[in-house]
Parts: C-alpha cells; sequence; structure tokens
C-alpha cells in the first residue's frame, strides 16, 4: 500500500488534497506527505500519527534525544544517508531505527544481517530525523563518502579545474549545503580556508554558528569554490582577484537569489554567500516590531512631498526591509516612484527599480538620470559619498521625497556625517525631514519561551526569527539652527530628546523585553556600540 492509500484510508486528508499534493510531489520530487505538509494541507503531526495507526507503528520524539555513539555506529553511515534512518537504542537483541518513511525500508534483512539484531522500527518527525542525522553524521555527509572523503587528513592536491566542479557529486555536495542552508534559515553562508581545514558557517537570526560538515569536506575545497564559481558565472581560473557574482536557485516551489562574493586569502579562496528568498512576501513595519507611537510619526514623514528621510544602522540591521515596507505603504496609481539600488533585492509592485550596474552607472549619476523621469519618489540604496549626497539635497529641494541609507550608529550622527562628506550645513538643514536608525534582535521563540534552552522549532537557541528595535528623530527649528552651527551628534540628539522628537533604541529595546518578544542580553547585544 503506497503513502496516499495509507493517508485516505487514515481520514488525515481527502482524495482532493492527495491529487494536489501528487501533482506538486511530481514537479519538486520529494515525498507526497513532505508535499501535503509543505502545501499547508495537513499538519506533520498528523501525517504521523496516521501512518502510526495503519502501520500499527511507536512515535518517538528525537526533539531533544541524543542516542550514545555506539548505538549511532552501528549502520553506516552511507546507509543512514541513503535509507534516512538512525539506529537510537540497543538492548543486544533489537535494535531500535527511527525513519519517517517506512514504506521505503526494504533493506530490512540486509540491516538484520549486519548489525545481527532484530530491527524495531519507529516513527519520528522528518525534521527531527534529519536534525539528528545532521548532528550525528554531518551536513551532507552521504555525499562526501560518495567522494571518497574517509579519511580526514589526506587533502586533494589536483588542479581545481572546471571538469572537476562538474561532477555530478560535487554538485550535489554544493546543492545539499546551500539547501541545508535555506533549511535553517539562514540569511548567509560563509566559507572559510584555514591551513589544515575548510569552516563552514551559516548566519541565523543574526548569528553564526558552524553549518556541521564532516572534517572530510577540506579534501574538495578547490571543487566546492570551482562549482560556486561556475553557477555565479565567475572566472574559475582566476585565484588571485575578487570577484562577485549571483546565483539563481529553486527550491520547494520558491525562488532564491545569492549574491556570491569570492576572496583570496591565505589558504585559498574565501567565499560568503547572501541568500534572499525572492518569493518571500513583503513583510510590513508593524510585523517588524516598530512600535504604534513611531510609526505614526514616521507615517507621516513618509506622505510629505519632498524632502530627505534616512535609514541608518550597520550593515544587516534591516535598512533595505525597512525602505521597501516604506515604499509599500505609499505608492499608488497616482505616485511614480523609482529606486536606485546596488543590487535590487525584491521586486515592488507599481515601482520602477534600477539596479547600479558597476562600470556603467553610480548612485549619484543615476539619481540626476532619473530625475528626468518626472518621479515623486526616489529610493537611493545608499549615500556613499559627496556626489550622491548632493544629488539627493537637490532632488529633495527640488520637489522629491527622496529615501536612502547611511551607516551611522544612531540617528543624530546622521547630519554631522553629511556635512563630513561635503554637504553645506544649510542644505542639510533644509532638506533632512527624518532619520530613522535601527538594529536587528533575535525574537524569543513561541514554541517554547526558553531563550538558551529552546526546542526543535528554534534549533536550541531559544530564538526564532527577529524584529527591529527604532529610534526615530525628527525636526524642528532648533534642530535646523543646532545643524546650521554644525552641532555634534550627541547636542542634536540632547535636543532632540527634550523636545520630544527622539524616541532612543534603548526605549524601543525595553518596551520589547518588557513585551516578552526578547531579552536584555539581545538588546544589549546589537545596541552596545550605539
Amino acid at each position: 500500500m503506497g503513502m496516499d492509500a495509507l493517508l485516505l484510508d487514515s481520514g488525515a486528508v481527502t482524495a482532493d488534497q492527495v491529487e494536489q499534493a501528487r501533482i506538486e510531489s511530481d514537479r519538486t520530487g520529494e515525498r507526497l506527505d513532505q508535499a501535503l505538509i509543505r502545501m499547508g494541507l495537513v499538519s506533520a503531526r498528523t501525517v504521523l500519527e496516521a501512518l502510526a495507526s495503519q502501520l500499527a507503528m511507536d512515535i518517538v520524539d528525537l526533539a531533544d534525544y541524543e542516542p550514545p555513539p555506539e548505538v549511532t555506529a552501528m549502520i553506516p553511515s552511507r546507509q543512514v544517508f541513503r535509507l534516512q534512518c538512525v539506529p537510537i537504542a540497543d538492548d543486544g537483541v533489537r535494535l531500535r531505527l527511527a525513519t519517517s518513511d517506512p514504506l521505503q525500508l526494504a533493506e530490512l534483512d540486509e540491516l538484520r544481517v549486519l548489525t545481527g539484531r532484530e530491527i524495531d522500527l519507529v516513527l519520528a518527525d522528518d525534521e527531527d530525523l534529519r536534525g539528528l542525522i545532521r548532528r550525528h553524521y554531518g551536513v551532507a555527509g552521504d555525499t562526501l563518502e560518495a567522494l571518497g572523503g574517509d579519511d580526514d587528513d589526506v587533502q586533494t592536491t589536483v588542479d581545481p579545474a572546471e571538469d572537476q566542479a562538474q561532477e555530478a557529486s560535487v554538485i550535489k555536495l554544493v546543492r545539499d549545503l546551500l539547501i541545508e542552508a535555506i533549511r535553517e534559515r539562514a540569511t548567509d553562508v560563509h566559507i572559510e580556508p584555514y591551513e589544515h581545514s575548510l569552516a563552514i558557517r551559516y548566519r541565523i537570526d543574526g548569528v553564526l554558528s558552524p553549518a556541521g560538515v564532516p572534517p572530510t569536506v577540506n579534501r574538495f575545497r578547490d571543487a566546492i569554490v570551482s562549482r560556486l564559481k561556475i553557477m555565479a558565472g565567475l572566472n574559475v581560473a582566476e585565484h588571485r582577484r575578487s570577484q562577485d557574482g549571483r546565483i539563481a536557485m529553486r527550491h520547494d516551489g520558491r525562488m532564491f537569489d545569492l549574491r556570491v562574493s569570492v576572496i583570496p586569502m591565505v589558504h585559498g579562496e574565501g567565499i560568503v554567500l547572501r541568500l534572499l528568498d525572492a518569493s518571500a512576501p513583503l513583510i510590513g513595519l508593524e510585523q517588524l516590531g516598530m512600535e504604534v507611537d513611531t510609526l505614526l510619526r514616521w507615517d507621516d514623514l513618509i506622505t510629505r512631498p519632498h524632502g530627505i528621510l534616512l535609514v541608518t544602522g550597520p550593515t544587516g540591521s534591516g535598512k533595505s526591509t525597512t525602505l521597501y515596507a516604506s515604499l509599500n505603504r505609499i505608492v499608488s496609481d497616482s505616485v511614480k516612484a523609482i529606486t536606485i539600488e546596488d543590487p535590487v533585492e525584491y521586486q515592488l509592485p507599481g515601482v520602477n527599480q534600477i539596479p547600479v550596474a558597476h562600470g556603467t552607472l553610480d548612485f549619484a549619476d543615476g539619481l540626476r538620470a532619473v530625475l528626468r523621469h518626472d518621479p515623486d519618489i526616489v529610493m537611493v540604496g545608499e549615500i556613499r559619498d559627496r556626489e550622491t549626497a548632493e544629488a539627493a539635497v537637490q532632488a529633495s529641494l527640488t520637489g522629491h521625497l527622496v529615501f536612502s541609507t547611511l551607516h551611522t550608529n544612531d540617528s543624530a550622527s546622521a547630519m554631522p556625517r553629511l556635512m563630513d562628506m561635503g554637504v553645506e550645513p544649510f542644505l542639510v538643514a533644509s532638506s533632512v525631514e527624518g532619520i530613522l536608525a535601527q538594529r536587528l534582535v533575535r525574537r524569543i521563540c513561541t514554541s517554547c519561551q526558553a531563550p538558551g534552552t529552546g526546542c526543535r522549532e528554534c534549533r536550541q537557541t531559544g530564538f526564532h526569527g527577529r524584529l527591529g528595535l527604532y529610534e526615530l528623530l525628527g525636526m524642528n527649528a532648533d534642530i535646523r539652527d543646532l545643524i546650521l552651527e554644525r552641532a555634534a551628534a550627541p547636542v542634536l540628539a540632547s535636543a532632540a530628546l527634550q523636545a520630544g522628537l527622539l524616541s532612543p533604541l534603548e526605549t524601543s529595546g525595553k518596551a520589547k523585553v518588557e513585551a516578552g518578544l526578547t531579552t536584555e542580553q539581545e538588546v544589549a547585544r546589537v545596541t552596545k556600540s550605539h
């Protein structure tokens, strides 16, 4: 009996749902039950209980379970990966084997001979099972074994040619690493060469952690780099210069845009990939965590007819997401909006988006050019230099609303930064309407509410997802006078605070801690340099 028949007989799903999932399963190559779960037609727990009932099997919870190493070693990792099953307990007579797909285990007789035990098959959640395999046998461990990576100390000495990277097993190895990053909700993948090892780390919710790849991956460092270069359209033979490229990748019906940066290092080439889910729905400012009072003030600013609005913060603090969400609030059929970005990260309906191409168009030239297209609103990805700053000021003074970003730690520092770039104080004072500084903190997991302990949903970290801390600085005549006097950032911040025009980051952080959304340690981690 197949998976579809089992689930239909159990009453867990309808024939129509099975047919929908079968079409999706044929398209993606995933199992029928996985398609049902991903499409939201049925919960993972319902599928598990239905299979257990139909097959008279026990269900085990592997979320926090760690079997003894002598038990996990009873079945070679090659078969663990091939069969997607894990030995979890042994009493000398019977070996308990956890699986999420009991219909595929035709090799039970082979496992009995191999282990000298009777096999006691039990059901486990697919996510839990994959996590256990990853922890005990490593990410992409099956592919590494297929490549012959049994000896940790041996390092590949062959020339990293393009044909090596094209080998099917290397292609699968790289794809396994990227898919695992997507499953783990990573925003960045870091591949770092050292003298005797290759480190692969994922940045998840803003924090880097090891990917859990076996040490044997070091043997294939050159093949991995070559394969990623080929995918990104880069020069495979160039090893002495930095290169940047992009990879388009589809997984589980979603499109991902991977920005690739390759830099030569002492022991090889290091690679960082930024993962963007191009099919993800745009997040609103409320969902990002902006407080009601701040949102009301920001809404007033973004609906003004002209002026400059700046979003500031370090790299990775969510500035672009805030700009996109802000534009999405105000764009309509009666408004023409144009963006100049490096690169275009998300596509906004109703917005004309221009990618900055290195060597052909920079932010300043792009801004001057788009003003001839009669826009009402212009977004410039970043103000990096005097030319871009002055072009933004002139655009705002000629009746345009200009959005952009700056790399400053707080909102008050934005105006001295513009003046340091060479913009005259009177131009800054007359053009800037508001500055929003922000940070991202990890959100306490809603499934376990246990920071530091965690559960399966949050990878035992206690955190799942992120939300923003916001600091909005508005303007009045007194602050504009201080700008004309070239006042320092602390003086501007003090004046704005006294006038009720500044809501500090610390206040936003305190509110989120009191609401049980994050922790004091998280707020301190992202604001300690503020």
